[in-house]
């Protein structure tokens, strides 16, 4: 049995996603100054948080095909790389298959 591969992600779930990351920069975080940029990649919704530093790697998102069904990984700085078997981190709580839930759980996992 072959698992089916994730579409790639549509121009207006890019577009909604966009929105999305937005709405929670400001309403949540509220802070101008640090704040989530996303980046896509193919299948891939990457959620990087801009601070008083450069963007920092947070989390990378998988399409899955609904804009409320993403695949979460966290990205590990110990390895260099995102990890999606990684669940022992602070706000992994948050994380439902959600953009905000993912955006959630980046703030939990690295506060700054």
């Amino acid at each position: 049995m072959t698992k089916s591969k994730p579409p790639e992600i549509p121009e207006s779930v890019q577009q909604q996603a966009d929105k999305i990351v937005q709405k929670f920069n400001k309403t949540v975080i509220k802070d101008p100054s640090r704040y989530y940029v996303p980046r896509f990649k193919g299948k891939y919704l990457h959620l990087d948080r801009v601070s008083i530093r450069r963007p920092d790697r947070i989390c990378r998102l998988k399409y899955n095909g609904q804009i409320d069904d993403w695949d979460f990984a966290i990205y590990k700085y110990s390895d260099g790389a995102y990890d999606p078997d990684e669940w022992a981190f602070p706000g992994s709580e948050h994380v439902d298959g959600t953009i905000e839930g993912a955006m959630k759980a980046g703030l939990k996992a690295y506060p700054d």
